[in-house]
């Protein structure tokens, strides 16, 4: 840059060009005055110096406060935010202003990055307590970023950082839908993973994060609680059974082993009693462990078109015990398995109209919306409502004397196989009585039905929906 082009010099040129001509007339003035040369010489001689001098104090003291703003302003670029400009009590000219605000600034900036590092320290602080594994990879699929949970699951070898996703067995981490369950094996464990995927920019650059978690303990614990509550139902199912069982065989067994003389003239009618109560509790073990087989083995659904005016309207006139009403929503198709739909559906309407029945009135009303693409039907009831919902889909938990307690527990399961829900709650706004809400995805317009009704449904239903 030429001289003359920096600022300093600009402004002290402007300000020289201002005071020349107030310089040139105290000049001629002295020539055309009647004054000694030597006198005309010395006043001359003071006028220059005091211009040329009044201009080189100007141009230092603008130069020293450029330097003293570009020193803050250095300071901050380089991260240093203690060093502060001295600004005297009172000073309040535009200088002292624009050093103020820059010491404002470096306050501010000193927050902000003692923030930033305490953010940083307690991220990286979670990051290695956390038994998740968490990794980060550039655009070219580089690992740069793995915490001591990722290494661990890596084997615990070191130089992990630097090496790209393939080497390290984590190409398909990076690929695929997200999140979602990975069965891969890794040296730190065989899994199964839920894998989490997301993005970031970090320096500008574009990164993946990584998150694995390990669902053994999850599942491990899921698992002991089923046990534990398929232990505690067949316990108290089985123990209901077998002991009037054996209380009735050891009765009867010492009315036998009397002699002949001590027995009573009615033996043969409590023989038969007796025996008639074991056959009973037999047959209620036996439908109980039937009950238990056809909920452990339902099979995968066979997907076929389903219309759901044709399958609401089937399903009501099977339930005589109460009024079904159809309430009619828009027209829509289902794809799914016509049979187990017609299972779900049964037992959610016989539970209604169970409910109904224990109010001493009212009936059922069965309805349905399209929604996101999905259908959700809805059965509601004018019963009692909902007193417990924990046990609602406990496998074999019945309050009815004559259920079984897998009804709901069918359903829920259809329902999931097709993709969808099922919730029980009660109805709002002051309403009596309760709402099931079943969810099934892949619905669309349609016209008419697709599927005929199965007469044998019904008896087979039946059974299941208590």
């Amino acid at each position: 840059m030429r001289w003359r082009d920096r600022h300093e010099v600009r402004v002290v040129l402007l300000a020289l060009a201002a005071g020349a001509p107030a310089l040139i007339i105290a000049l001629a003035l002295l020539l055309l005055d009647d004054h000694s040369a030597k006198a005309r010489w010395t006043l001359g001689a003071i006028a220059v110096v005091a211009w040329l001098g009044g201009a080189a104090a100007l141009h230092a003291r603008l130069t020293r406060s450029l330097h003293t703003v570009s020193a803050l302003l250095a300071a901050l670029r380089e991260e240093d935010f203690s060093l502060r400009a001295r600004v005297p009590e009172g000073d309040d000219d535009a200088l002292a202003g624009v050093l103020r605000e820059i010491n404002g600034l470096a306050d501010t900036l000193r927050e902000q990055r003692l923030g930033a590092f305490e953010a940083d320290a307690l991220l990286r602080k979670v990051m290695e307590e956390i038994d998740v594994a968490v990794l980060a990879f550039d655009a070219q699929g580089i690992l740069r970023l793995a915490n001591h949970a990722a290494t661990r699951l890596l084997g615990g070898a070191s130089g992990l950082l630097g090496r790209d996703a393939a080497s390290l067995g984590l190409a398909p981490c990076l690929e695929g839908d997200a999140p979602r369950t990975l069965l891969t094996v890794f040296p730190g464990g065989p899994g199964p993973w839920e894998l989490r995927r997301g993005h970031f920019r970090q320096r500008g650059l574009p990164h993946t994060l990584v998150v694995l978690t390990d669902l053994r303990r999850a599942l491990r614990e899921e698992e002991r609680q089923a046990w534990q509550r398929l232990v505690r139902v067949l316990g108290h199912e089985i123990n209901n059974s077998l002991a009037p069982i054996q209380s009735i065989a050891e009765h009867l067994r010492e009315l036998v082993g009397r002699p002949p003389a001590e027995r009573a003239p009615d033996l043969d009618e409590d023989l038969v009693d007796g025996l008639e109560v074991i056959t009973r509790r037999s047959a209620g073990l036996s439908r109980f462990l039937a009950a238990y087989a056809r909920l452990a083995r339902l099979p995968p659904p066979r997907f076929g078109p389903v219309d759901v005016s044709a399958w609401s309207a089937r399903v009501a006139a099977l339930e005589r015990r109460v009024p079904v009403t159809v309430i009619p929503g828009p027209a829509l198709t289902l794809q799914g398995d016509g049979d187990q739909l017609d299972q779900l559906l049964i037992n959610l309407v016989r539970n209604a109209a169970d409910a109904a029945l224990l109010a001493g009135e009212g009936g059922v009303v069965i309805t349905w919306r399209a929604r996101a693409a999905a259908l959700e039907l809805t059965v509601i009831d004018e019963g009692p409502g909902l007193a417990d919902t924990a046990n609602l889909f406990v496998p074999f938990f019945t309050t009815k004397a004559e259920g079984t307690g897998i009804g709901l527990v069918l359903a829920r399961q259809i329902a999931e196989a097709h993709g969808g829900a099922l919730e029980l709650v009660n109805r709002g706004d002051g309403e009596r009585g309760c709402e099931a809400r079943v969810r099934l995805g892949a619905a669309r317009a349609s016209g008419g039905s697709t599927r005929r009704p199965d007469p044998e449904v019904e008896d087979e239903a039946a059974q299941s929906a208590s």
